[in-house]
């Protein structure tokens, strides 16, 4: 049972969650520009959204919630 409650903090502490900010999530992953550049998201050219949390940016963007963070998560691996 112990086992099973620590995998899963460990899960929660490499997951990028929707309240996180772009910039910490690029800080943090830097190879998660990839899914940004692939998902049309132009933060990396202007700047501005990188004040903005992951929802506002896919919300922005028009991008699906759950695809972002599920395509995210899966590049930081």
């Amino acid at each position: 049972m112990g086992a099973v409650s620590v995998q899963k903090r460990e899960d929660t502490m490499n997951k990028i969650t929707d309240d996180m900010t772009v910039e910490q999530v690029l800080d943090t992953y830097p190879k998660s520009v990839k899914v940004f550049m692939d998902l049309r998201i132009p933060c990396l050219v202007c700047g501005e959204p990188l004040w903005g949390t992951i929802k506002e940016t896919a919300e922005r963007y028009g991008v699906d919630l759950p695809l972002l963070l599920e395509r995210l998560n899966e590049e930081i691996g």
